[in-house]
């Protein structure tokens, strides 16, 4: 079980049958055993195959019912595949992206935790420690962000699996680490820590209005590709840098110290390991009047 809330100050206690079998695999020593095999990318990539074919189309009306999709949120569209679908796109209108300069978005639709990082590159997830130079797998990369805050996005299989650039600016080449494919169910994180041993990419924003922003992809169980477009160009605020395919995962923002003030209920949440309820291009921070 794990709470979240809206943006209203809703707190709701959430343990999906999913929720109760992820916290009895990862709970337990027998689990933890049982799950080591399908954290392999092979088994991701094979998942990823089968949900490549058209006869996995068949399970889409039962995953919208289970997972009450709105799918008046979403173009219309005939899906050759579940990927095909789990990867479909917002119709016009559904999300909106700030425009105010001043204000830090949102880069997709997710469940966010906000961390402070300490002066020693350290940060903690509950009752996990995580450090940037493991993460990043560089010392003097994560120096760069010492005394920001890390944005922790974690997508459910219910969201939209696309997300997007949270300022104008210049980006980087992405950056791959190569990892195993936990899932990033809260469950998962007090056995591992998964953050750090999940495959994933990130690329760095040379921003408009908030210094350099670090922006990373995690892979999950049955979310072996992470599909980024290409790097080294200049972007737009709201432009899609990519998507997964299917499960859920995870996108992990980094801002330097004095560049951006997450919203207070954020941190108040987070504070309190509830995690807030955000939608890709909403307001979740703001420029830092303290450099």
């Amino acid at each position: 079980m794990h709470l979240t809330s809206d943006r209203k100050g809703t707190i709701v206690k959430e343990n999906s049958m999913q929720d109760r079998l992820l916290g009895l695999l990862y709970g337990t020593r027998l689990g933890r055993m049982l799950v080591r095999p399908l954290v392999s990318p092979r088994v991701s990539q094979l998942g990823g195959r089968i949900l490549d074919c058209r006869i996995s189309a068949l399970l889409i009306p039962l995953f919208i019912r289970l997972h009450k999709i709105p799918m008046e949120e979403y173009q219309r569209a005939v899906y050759g595949s579940f990927n095909d679908f789990f990867k479909r796109k917002l119709a016009e209108g559904a999300r909106s992206v700030v425009r105010a300069s001043e204000i830090f978005i949102s880069p997709c639709d997710g469940r966010l935790s906000v961390y402070k990082i300490d002066e020693s590159c350290s940060f903690c997830v509950k009752h996990t420690e995580y450090t940037v130079p493991a993460l990043l797998k560089s010392r003097k990369l994560a120096e760069r962000f010492a005394g920001g805050f890390v944005w922790v996005f974690r997508l459910c299989v219910d969201d939209y699996h696309h997300y997007v650039y949270v300022d104008d600016g210049r980006v980087s080449k992405h950056y791959q680490i190569p990892g195993v494919l936990h899932t990033v169910n809260p469950a998962a994180n007090e056995s591992f820590p998964i953050y750090k041993e999940n495959a994933r990419q990130f690329s760095l924003l040379r921003s408009e209005h908030f210094g350099m922003v670090l922006q990373m992809e995690v892979g999950a169980m049955l979310v072996g590709r992470i599909e980024n477009a290409p790097g080294e160009r200049t972007v737009r605020r709201g432009e899609e840098k990519g998507n997964f395919a299917f499960g859920g995962s995870t996108v992990i923002v980094m801002t330097q110290k004095g560049q951006v003030l997450p919203d207070g209920d954020i941190l108040r949440h987070s504070k309190s390991g509830v995690e807030t309820r955000v939608k890709l291009g909403e307001h979740v921070g703001e420029k830092s009047r303290i450099s």
